[in-house]
């Protein structure tokens, strides 16, 4: 029971740390889009917005092949694409 319950509890914090990050990410990507349609700056925000949309994709897609579902693959590669983007456009 000692080192099944302590690779579970593991697994869980894992989970819960993963869920709190994807949450911190989602949070910022709203505040950052936001604030660029407010003042009007949405050229100059939209790639740090796709870099933490890029993170938020990377975040889902660990936590998903944790879970072995098969969207964690795509949702690598939309993480990829999201991060190529943001860095070519600064």
């Amino acid at each position: 029971m000692g080192a099944g319950s302590t690779r579970l509890d593991f697994i869980l914090k894992g989970e819960v740390l993963l869920k709190i990050l994807r949450i911190i990410l989602a949070v910022v990507v709203v505040v950052l889009s936001s604030y660029g349609l407010i003042n009007g700056t949405t050229g100059i925000i939209l790639p740090y917005v796709l870099l933490f949309v890029g993170g938020m994709l990377l975040v889902m897609g660990v936590n998903e092949f944790q879970k072995r579902k098969p969207i964690a693959f795509p949702s690598f590669l939309a993480a990829g694409f999201s991060f190529c983007v943001g860095f070519y456009t600064l």
